[in-house]
């Protein structure tokens, strides 16, 4: 049940948030908690429900090593969570792509495992090794069990995040000394859902077919060079809006409950150097690889040279966690060097107290086309159509695929909305809808003072706009939308 279909909108959402209200009149301190668990769990199983048993399997066995290491830090223990999940995740989203190499270095057949890779494994699996980490480190509270199937499964964040952290979710579930369902928060709710839903089903589904026609054509020829750039930045725009838009109804949705999530997306692509995009897209991804793959690893305090190699090394495996392919590892090792690149570069340029207007926009625009070229390989079925894709745009002879001059105008106007239009947190920030993690501080944009004034009387019927818009666009489409990229992963 996607966020962006009419079921889920007119009658999952409106049941869940009826429900809640009545469960927690009922007792509001453990009523909206059981009533949350079950209808997240009924959201997981409506997907396949022969797959429950797996995220319950998960829960349990995480709860119970939670359990035992705040009873005894033992290292052992810690051991046998982090194994069980790597395994896990290993098991169900690597082992095919394992027996593929194998086959391939060995010139043999071994056979089709036939594994159906579990909704939202990877995003519930490091949750939970995050959280046994920092049991063993002493930094989180003991939860009750139903707390901690909440904070697994809550279903506005399950399948595509935002990976959250036990600190930010725990509190709000623990204990509550106020209603879940707050008046206050119901107008940035609705702004949140309306405008991620115009993201997904106008904005990056109708970019979609330019970039799948163009990466199509990549598969068996090399496209002219004006298409190859337009497919490229057609998928890099259409997997912005995409996550931008699943980023936002999340967190609407989870306000609708009276729970704020961390944020998870901050208009990456005005991001001034690749270290600033990082604290943009994905922020919560970030984190995790930051605080539990490349400080582990020794971080920076090891010199310089293996400071550098655990950068790489962290984000090969953020590349490997996207998906069991070598484009999605080409991808993370292309990032890992931008990052080298950044670091080195202001090691040896130091930055001045003030970023002017030139600069500012140069690494703007360094930035996005780096992470243009970095998406060909993440959008590209294999090597050989990502070698055939950065053929075209580099000047190889190729052939026309697109016809018109209707992508431009498409890909002008997304590059206007994401380097100049608020996005939806600096839009609703004074309702304090999200948690910010600490990685994202400095990111923030100060809204002009004359806007502030105009918010709530434009924001309103600019809300209802998009919406019925988005819901024309879902009913000309015979009720069909497209899964959100990230639910792949």
């Amino acid at each position: 049940m996607l966020f962006s279909t009419v079921e889920f909108l007119f009658i999952f959402l409106p049941a869940a948030v009826a429900g809640l209200l009545l469960a927690s009149s009922l007792s509001w301190r453990i009523g909206g908690v059981v009533w949350l668990v079950l209808v997240s769990l009924f959201f997981y199983a409506y997907w396949d429900a022969t797959l429950l048993p797996l995220l319950l399997v998960s829960i349990a066995v995480n709860y119970a090593c939670g359990y035992f290491l705040f009873s005894r830090r033992s290292r052992a223990i810690l051991w046998a969570g982090l194994v069980f999940n790597i395994a896990l995740l290993g098991y169900f989203k690597y082992a095919g792509f394992l027996v593929d190499n194998v086959e391939a270095a060995l010139g043999t057949e071994i056979g089709n495992l036939n594994i159906v890779l579990p909704l939202a494994i990877s995003f519930f699996t490091f949750q939970q090794i995050a959280y046994l980490v920092d049991v063993y480190r002493g930094r989180a509270s003991e939860p009750n069990f139903l707390n901690y199937v909440l904070f697994v499964s809550f279903f506005p964040q399950l399948i595509s995040g935002p990976i959250v952290h036990h600190s930010e979710m725990m509190p709000q579930f623990q204990d509550r000394e106020q209603r879940w369902f707050q008046r206050a928060l119901i107008a940035p709710a609705l702004g949140f859902i309306a405008i991620g839903l115009y993201k997904k089903v106008v904005l990056a589904d109708g970019i979609a077919p330019i970039a799948d026609q163009v990466f199509f054509a990549a598969n068996t020829g090399v496209p002219a060079m004006a298409d190859a750039w337009t497919g490229a930045f057609a998928y890099t725009f259409q997997i912005y809006f995409d996550f931008s838009a699943y980023s936002d109804m999340a967190v609407g949705i989870a306000l609708l409950f009276g729970i704020r999530l961390p944020l998870n997306f901050n208009s990456p692509y005005r991001a001034t150097s690749i270290i600033d995009f990082w604290r943009r897209w994905h922020i919560t991804l970030s984190r995790f690889i930051r605080d539990y793959i490349y400080i582990p690893l020794g971080g920076n305090r090891k010199g310089l040279s293996r400071r550098y190699v655990n950068l790489m090394a962290a984000m090969l495996i953020g590349g490997l966690w996207h998906g069991a392919a070598w484009t999605f590892v080409v991808w993370g090792g292309l990032h890992g060097l931008y990052l080298v690149v950044n670091h080195l570069y202001r090691r040896l340029v130091p930055a001045p107290s003030q970023q002017g207007p030139v600069s500012a926009w140069a690494g703007r625009i360094s930035t996005l086309l780096a992470v243009v070229i970095a998406w060909v390989f993440f959008r590209a079925d294999d090597f050989g159509s990502a070698s055939r894709m950065l053929q075209g745009m580099f000047g190889g002879a190729g052939e026309s695929v697109l016809a018109g001059g209707r992508a431009y105008l498409w890909l002008c106007a997304m590059l206007v909305i994401v380097w100049f239009m608020p996005n939806t947190w600096e839009l609703f920030r004074k309702y304090d809808p999200v948690v910010v993690p600490p990685v994202a501080s400095g990111t923030e944009r100060v809204i002009p003072a004359r806007l502030e004034r105009l918010r709530l009387p434009v924001l309103a019927p600019m809300g209802v706009m998009l919406f019925i818009v988005s819901l024309l666009v879902i009913i000309d489409r015979g009720g069909a939308t497209q899964r959100f990229i990230y639910m792949i992963f």
